[in-house]
């Protein structure tokens, strides 16, 4: 009798077993019907200054925009290791200021100016602008951080400097590189003006729906011991939400400048002042490369880069949608809210709030970003086993979808330009093992609509 009722009892939890599992399977996209309209055509909806700022904040956002589009050499202080010589390279798609264009400008830059660099394989002429961080150290501890593309070596402007790329075939046979791809900063500026408060009002809000789909969210970072704020998940230094970046790792559009010129140019600045790679023979400028300079007779030349750079992006207009393309306006219409019955704007909030800002023109505004801008965790499907601040190996911060209609290339790694594999994407593990993408009750949801539904919601999300 004991023995049946053993043998009954494993049933019924084997079979309970296969019914969690079940409602967490990813969908076949064979099976569906629909499909992404792809990148939105006509003028760029991106890339000119928000309406309404003073003739200054106008003249400022132009010389940053100059500074953002030039390309630099070493003796600006480019390398010696870098990903490419130029913001604007990466970040061209639709316009100056967007993501990663659809020629990869990396190919080309590979032997610029006679450098010997090989290029990997995989960084292609149809693929992502890419950087590189490898996930472990040879020792098996924690790695995380960017290993550039590139060096100087063999440039003409150069000379004796002698330095090798890193092993990249190795990290590849050992399952140790993932790629992340350019952010867009479009609209950065209002982004950079959410009050906390606000991030924190928007995370309580919908909590029982948000409950029942399994969807967290936090801001980063965690404040080691709460010794400061006394509130978990806020900046290590001084209690606030970080907000730019896939991890949401950087606080401001200033650090955020200051890190990517060092990091993806190799050019050191006011914030980080000292260089990647100090290989005495690779160093042919002033270090830091890029200061404010006090010296200077003009207003624009006193400005160091990257604080040019943070105006350009602070005052950028955030990218226009389109009423009626693709799909008609009834599509579009009907798309949006099945945007929001499914569940998806639970963490792609589309309206978040300005207060008072010292910019006149942003105060009060409302900021139709599509973002919560608090990190999530995607499962294992998205993870890449990197750690940024709090953001753990598979949390990543919600990407803002405005101007989603004109990118090419979606996820941190880039790994698709088709919107619904993306979407499908976000569905990944299970809650039975306990690492359930938050995004898997939503994705079901997405899945359960009929075809005519799932293509007015990608209609909707390429208007925009």
């Amino acid at each position: 009798m004991k023995k049946r009722l053993l043998i009954a009892l494993f049933l019924f939890v084997a079979v309970g077993t296969l019914l969690v599992l079940r409602t967490e399977t990813v969908t076949s996209q064979s099976s569906f019907s629909a499909r992404d309209p792809g990148v939105r055509g006509g003028t760029p909806g991106a890339g000119g200054p928000y309406g309404g700022l003073t003739p200054s904040q106008l003249a400022f956002f132009q010389a940053g925009q100059a500074d953002f589009a030039e390309v630099e050499d070493v003796a600006d202080g480019l390398g010696p290791t870098m990903n490419l010589d130029s913001c604007g390279g990466c970040h061209m798609q639709p316009a100056l200021g967007g993501s990663s264009p659809a020629v990869n400008p990396q190919v080309a830059f590979a032997n610029k100016n006679g450098a010997r660099n090989k290029l990997p394989p995989f960084i292609t002429s149809d693929g992502p602008a890419r950087e590189v961080r490898f996930v472990r150290n040879p020792d098996g501890t924690p790695d995380g951080g960017v290993h550039a593309l590139f060096t100087i070596a063999g440039r003409a402007d150069a000379l004796g400097c002698t330095l090798a790329q890193p092993d990249f075939a190795r990290g590849l046979a050992n399952n140790n590189v993932i790629f992340r791809i350019p952010t867009p900063t479009f609209g950065a500026g209002l982004i950079e003006y959410i009050p906390d408060s606000v991030i924190l009002a928007n995370q309580a809000a919908n909590g029982t729906q948000k409950q029942a789909l399994g969807i967290g969210g936090r801001p980063n970072f965690v404040l080691a011991g709460n010794a400061i704020s006394g509130q978990p998940n806020r900046n290590g230094n001084d209690g606030t939400i970080a907000r730019f970046g896939w991890k949401a790792q950087n606080k401001s559009l200033l650090i955020f400048s200051g890190e990517a010129y060092n990091v993806e140019m190799g050019i050191s600045n006011d914030a980080f002042q000292t260089e990647r790679d100090e290989t005495p023979t690779c160093q042919f400028a002033t270090t830091p490369n890029s200061v404010t300079d006090v010296d200077s007779q003009t207003v624009f030349g006193m400005f160091s880069s990257i604080e040019k750079f943070s105006l350009f992006m602070r005052f950028l207009a955030p990218p226009t949608p389109s009423p009626d393309a693709p799909g008609g306006k009834v599509s579009i219409n009907n798309g949006r809210n099945l945007f929001s019955s499914v569940g998806c704007a639970l963490c792609h909030t589309p309206t978040l709030k300005i207060g008072n800002a010292s910019v006149a023109a942003f105060r009060y505004q409302d900021v139709n970003l599509y973002s919560d801008l608090l990190l999530h965790d995607m499962g294992p499907g998205l993870a890449d086993g990197i750690s940024q601040g709090q953001a753990g190996p598979s949390e990543f911060r919600t990407a803002p979808l405005w101007g989603l209609g004109q990118r090419i290339f979606f996820l941190h790694d880039g790994r698709t330009k088709d919107l619904l594999r993306a979407i499908q994407a976000h569905q990944s593990g299970s809650s039975f093992t306990r690492n359930a993408s938050e995004a898997n009750g939503v994705i079901q949801n997405f899945n359960r609509l009929t075809e005519s539904q799932k293509q007015d919601a990608l209609n909707f999300l390429r208007s925009l």
